[in-house]
């Protein structure tokens, strides 16, 4: 009989860890389930879907439903104030989506445009003939995927303009069913549904909010993206002309709103030493590559520089020949110029001027810091 009970103590012990086993099952998720979510979770991000704001609007553009009929004003109003929510719900469901496609149609258009400059980058790296077709031809292309982008600007922005009307109208509606409380003829149940629609309302309001708030992030974002690939695009222009890649755009390290303020004409003081001197002296002079680099040191230093181009004619022969001289080192001067422009600095901080000198053989220009 003891042998019995202690067999059948056993046999309950088992059965005990057993369904202990079985709750323990039950209450912790299996490693295998954790992997699943993460790896469903990852695949959204991937796609470009904003999980919590997609599952935040989902949430609160179901339509609101199970208002009763009262027979006061009241409830009328009540009626009529939960169809109008209702109608804002499904715009916000439907600007919701419309954000995400416009975001992933972003991503694609970037995704294009960098791998079209890539391919030019990486064809100038190697070197190549200055003025190659083939990579003008991509270039147009990089400028064409580029275009797109900006084009999904202007949609986002349109979107912008459709959430801010969303926006009043949450307003009104929420200010509609406050006022609504004051009106006498109602009865408790009345009350009861306008304090459902209200936070109903609050809440679609954050929703909206929200989402006017990331499409201006995503409006100022872009439109700086958009601004800078363009800087870059000019600059692999020349680089595609000359055969030669520079690098980014000068673009990037200029501060136009703390430039420094113009000073007089630039002197050619005997001590002041130009930062660049190219001189013209063939038919063909390649300078580009050396002036890029050069200003590119100083705005690592001094983000704030500007430049000073002078055309420098020989102070030599007869004034006709000084004229002329003169005449082509400010056309050399003007090409300067418009290579520090192609390269991103704005127009603002270059000053071109002239003068003669005796102390040169040949045409010059040069380039100061101030």
């Amino acid at each position: 009989m003891a042998v019995r009970k202690t067999y059948l103590a056993v046999i309950g012990t088992a059965l005990m860890l057993g369904g202990c086993s079985f709750s323990s099952e039950a209450l912790w998720p299996t490693l295998a389930g954790d992997e699943a979510t993460e790896q469903n979770l990852v695949a959204s991000e991937s796609a470009g879907a904003d999980v919590t704001n997609s599952y935040q609007v989902a949430a609160s553009s179901q339509p609101l439903t199970g208002a009763s009929q009262t027979g006061t004003f009241v409830g009328s109003k009540v009626e009529n104030m939960q169809q109008e929510l209702n109608r804002l719900k499904a715009a916000l469901n439907e600007h919701s989506n419309e954000l995400q496609q416009l975001r992933g149609q972003t991503v694609s258009h970037s995704q294009a445009y960098h791998g079209t400059v890539a391919a030019i980058s990486a064809r100038l790296q190697v070197g190549t003939t200055p003025g190659n077709p083939v990579l003008v031809q991509q270039w147009n292309t990089a400028q064409s995927e580029l275009d797109r982008v900006n084009d999904d600007i202007a949609a986002l922005n349109s979107l912008a303009n459709k959430v801010a009307a969303d926006s009043t109208l949450s307003t009104f509606l929420l200010e509609s069913v406050r006022s609504a409380y004051q009106v006498s003829g109602a009865v408790d149940e009345d009350h009861r549904q306008l304090a459902l629609l209200e936070d109903e309302t609050n809440r679609t309001t954050v929703l909206i909010d929200r989402l006017l708030n990331e499409i201006s992030e995503g409006l100022a974002r872009q439109t700086s993206y958009v601004s800078t690939e363009l800087a870059n695009l000019n600059a692999l222009a020349l680089a595609v002309k000359n055969g030669e890649i520079f690098g980014d755009s000068l673009s990037k390290r200029v501060f136009q709103s703390q430039a420094a303020p113009v000073s007089a004409s630039p002197r050619m003081a005997a001590n002041e030493r130009p930062l660049v001197v190219i001189r013209f002296d063939t038919a063909s002079v390649k300078y580009e590559q050396a002036l890029y680099n050069a200003v590119n040191r100083v705005l690592e230093r001094r983000p704030q520089a500007s430049f000073d181009v002078v055309a420098v004619t020989p102070n030599r022969g007869t004034p006709a020949q000084v004229a002329l001289n003169s005449n082509k080192s400010k056309r050399n001067a003007q090409a300067v110029l418009r290579s520090l422009t192609d390269m991103g600095m704005p127009s603002s901080r270059v000053r071109a001027s002239d003068a003669t000198s005796a102390s040169v053989s040949a045409n010059e220009v040069h380039v100061f810091v101030r």
